[in-house]
């Protein structure tokens, strides 16, 4: 069972997160040859204030 675990910077919508899942589950199945139904994939939203891009974070730097 393929598991895809992905972090993104916080405010995506819903909508974002469904295909966003739906596709990285095909491609998955594409190239591994799983069946869709085993694929699982998990996205975590990471805080702007956590995620850090050249020593400054992502929220300092108004992204």
């Amino acid at each position: 069972m393929p598991i895809a675990n992905i972090q993104i910077l916080e405010g995506r919508t819903e909508a974002q997160k469904a295909e966003l899942i739906e596709k990285v589950t095909q491609a998955i199945s594409e190239v591994t040859g799983t069946p869709e139904e085993r694929v699982r994939v998990l996205i975590q939203d990471v805080p702007k204030i956590n995620w850090g891009i050249g020593g400054k974070s992502a929220k300092a730097m108004g992204r």
